[in-house]
């Protein structure tokens, strides 16, 4: 018997990481449902690829961050819409109003600090992995109106998947 596994005809890891992104579209849709309000004090840090296709940003954020940023869903955002490829959501940035249109293929990183949970993707796009970035800086709330977010010591919440694909 062999030791080396063999490559496999079907694409596990696309189909695990299309299912797991469909947990965020299901998560925003649901507060969609609930007239975009966040129950308790859930919120959301959605990091994505800046230039994946599909990728609808103003210029001036693309050019602060060309490859991935993260934004804050909690307390001021607005319109936020979902369908089966994506989200959009209104934000603001430096007090500049801004929309934004998302595809779920290019989201990296979705956490619910309020109740430990987060899930990491790969990056769908070919040769983006990430890359160091500063935080998008919407919607911060005032000092000691919410708690940090603090990493988790086992990581037991955190789902990822990371099929080491071969080449």
């Amino acid at each position: 018997m062999s030791d080396e596994t063999p490559d496999s005809l079907i694409p596990y890891d696309e189909i695990v990481q299309e299912a797991l992104r469909a947990v965020v579209g299901r998560v925003l849709g649901q507060i969609v449902e609930m007239g975009s309000e966040l129950p308790g004090n859930h919120h959301f840090y959605i990091t994505f690829k800046t230039g994946a296709p599909g990728v609808s940003i103003p210029t001036s954020l693309r050019e602060r961050f060309p490859d991935e940023m993260t934004i804050v869903l909690q307390n001021k955002f607005w319109d936020l819409g979902v369908d089966d490829d994506g989200f959009t959501v209104g934000l603001s940035f430096n007090a500049v109003p801004a929309k934004l249109d998302i595809p779920f293929s290019a989201i990296t990183a979705f956490v619910d600090p309020a109740v430990d949970f987060g899930l990491q993707f790969q990056a769908t796009v070919a040769d983006m992995s990430p890359e160091e970035h500063e935080d998008a800086e919407n919607d911060v709330p005032e000092p000691g109106e919410h708690p940090a977010v603090t990493e988790s010591e086992d990581g037991s919440n955190v789902v990822t998947v990371d099929f080491g694909r071969k080449k």
